[in-house]
């Protein structure tokens, strides 16, 4: 939509700003019925709009590569994670075959910065410093790919009180100072670029990419105090309570049931360690906890500028909860060995360790990742709805309408299409002389100014050999290395009631839509690409 017309009030170009959260669960905001407090984004929710079928693509730099570019992941070349498997569609880094949202905005006169987690250039072994090449290569950094000023961290998860491979623009930086704490630096660093970006005549595009509250549980104790013994009653009961508030709040329809428990979660009566499964929890929420209080002083400096109704803010995470269980024996152990004062981390969910410290180095755990996406199933990694359905707040005062909620079905690929549209910036046919991959997204601004949109009709994942198609109210999605199971998204939305044996005809349908999505999306058979 070209920038005339917006309305009048918003003539001026928009400064934009796009937060991402790095796996947090469908309900783990206020907004989205957790018991968590997130008062600055239920602030952005109560004046913006709450999406309740936006898709991400189930992992950490997938759904990053995806975002930036408008493009299905394999397509960028970041198919599977950041190691080069030495196939195009699989290389580990973003190929020149598509452009950013930094730099198409930046060659129409935005000031483009990122604070936090990059996460789509190549792999950064920690035992393997010497190997490490930002911004040659197979090694682009947000510097190389449009971003004027970067912060953060170049790998995919991060000790939060010593971050690996830590930079600042291209420079790499030293372990950071007693009392350092990753959360906050990100979001300090994104208020100062805001200051910085405000005496410039041409807007800005700030993108704020968190690494809370993606494992290790690493928190300041004054925080996880808030929230000890919240959860010493078990998952159970903060799986029912999200999703009757899900349904409460419209954002979920009260005819489709929770799903059971996991199976793999036990009974809370059972477990042993009763205590100890409190404080992983309430660590994480007090992960979340920080993180929304950094987005508070973020929406703060917009108003002490004078700016907060010239920017348009969208939120959303980059995957489901993550059930991931970290072991003290496992492939992390050389991971982030020390953390600032040079003593060892132990390393594992062991629980005589209390989580949240520098010296632990633990995750929450599978019944609590299954708490986090309530009322869905699954997980991080898989392409059933726990694993890709998204929270999303989008916030622009006098565009968007304040409280309003939206069911179209959305994707992280409409995020780029919609800020060049809000923009009046054109997606290019080409990039410093390279021929560019026609976009697979589309502009959510009609949807954004409370319009009908009917665009979006299908919709393709693959992950890991885990598989999804959707055309309209359809699913199709098979768990690795299982068949296709079938559901109706209006009905059972939850896919509980597998209809794939008793409509085979719709099955050999959306799966001869995923294989031609496949084949054009450069996705390859999983058996063809995996080593291990």
């Amino acid at each position: 939509m070209p920038t005339q017309d917006i309305p009048a009030a918003k003539t001026q170009r928009p400064n934009i700003i796009l937060i991402l959260v790095d796996d947090m669960g469908f309900s783990d905001i206020g907004p989205y019925g957790a018991e968590i407090d997130t008062p600055n984004l239920d602030r952005l929710a109560a004046g913006g709009m709450r999406f309740t079928q936006m898709y991400n693509c189930a992992r950490c730099c997938p759904t990053r590569a995806s975002l930036l570019t408008g493009l299905m992941p394999h397509q960028t070349g970041v198919g599977f994670m950041v190691g080069n498997y030495q196939i195009p569609a699989y290389q580990g880094f973003l190929n020149d075959r598509c452009v950013t949202i930094a730099e198409a905005l930046r060659v129409n006169a935005y000031s483009t910065m990122m604070s936090g987690k990059w996460h789509v250039g190549g792999h950064y072994p920690p035992a393997e410093m010497d190997r490490w090449r930002p911004g040659t290569h197979g090694f682009p950094t947000p510097i190389t790919r449009g971003f004027l000023h970067h912060y953060g961290t170049l790998a995919g998860a991060a000790n939060y009180y010593d971050p690996l491979a830590l930079i600042r623009d291209d420079r790499l930086l030293t372990r950071p100072d007693e009392g350092y704490y990753y959360t906050d630096a990100i979001s300090d660093e994104a208020v100062k670029m805001i200051e910085r970006a405000s005496g410039e005549t041409q807007p800005f595009f700030l993108y704020v990419a968190y690494t809370a509250p993606h494992w290790p549980l690493h928190a300041p104790d004054e925080v996880v105090q808030k929230y000890r013994g919240k959860y010493s009653a078990g998952w159970d009961p903060v799986r029912t309570a999200r999703h009757e508030k899900l349904k409460g709040d419209r954002i979920l329809d009260p005819k489709w049931p929770i799903s059971p428990r996991d199976p793999d979660a036990p009974p809370f009566e059972d477990v042993p360690n009763k205590d100890w499964e409190d404080a992983r929890m309430a660590v994480y929420a007090a992960q979340i906890d920080i993180m929304d209080q950094g987005i508070g002083r973020i929406m703060t400096k917009l108003r002490e500028l004078g700016i907060e109704d010239n920017t348009l803010v969208i939120f959303m995470s980059d995957n489901g909860g993550c059930a991931e269980f970290l072991k003290e024996d496992g492939r992390y152990q050389t991971m982030y060995s020390t953390h600032p004062q040079g003593d060892k981390v132990r390393l594992g969910n062991i629980p005589q360790i209390t989580p949240g410290p520098e010296e632990s180095f633990q995750s929450y755990g599978l019944p609590w990742a299954n708490a986090s996406n309530s009322p869905f199933r699954l997980y991080k990694h898989w392409v059933h709805e726990g694993g890709i359905a998204t929270p999303m707040i989008a916030y622009l005062p006098g565009v968007i309408e304040a409280g309003s909620i939206r069911h179209d079905i959305c994707h992280v690929i409409d995020i780029l299409p919609t800020f060049l549209d809000i923009t009046g910036a054109a997606y290019p046919e080409s990039y410093n002389g390279r021929e560019i991959t026609h976009l697979e997204g589309e502009s959510l601004l009609p949807v954004l100014r409370g319009e009908k949109w009917s665009r979006r009709r299908h919709l393709g994942w693959e992950h890991e050999g885990n598989r999804a198609f959707r055309i309209d109210n359809w699913k199709l999605v098979s768990k690795y290395p299982g068949g296709w199971e079938l559901y109706d998204m209006n009905a059972d939305r939850t896919e509980l009631n597998d209809l794939a044996a008793k409509n085979p005809d719709k099955v050999r349908q959306l799966a001869a839509a995923y294989d031609e999505w496949a084949n054009r999306c450069d996705v390859m058979e999983w058996d063809k690409v995996r080593w291990w």
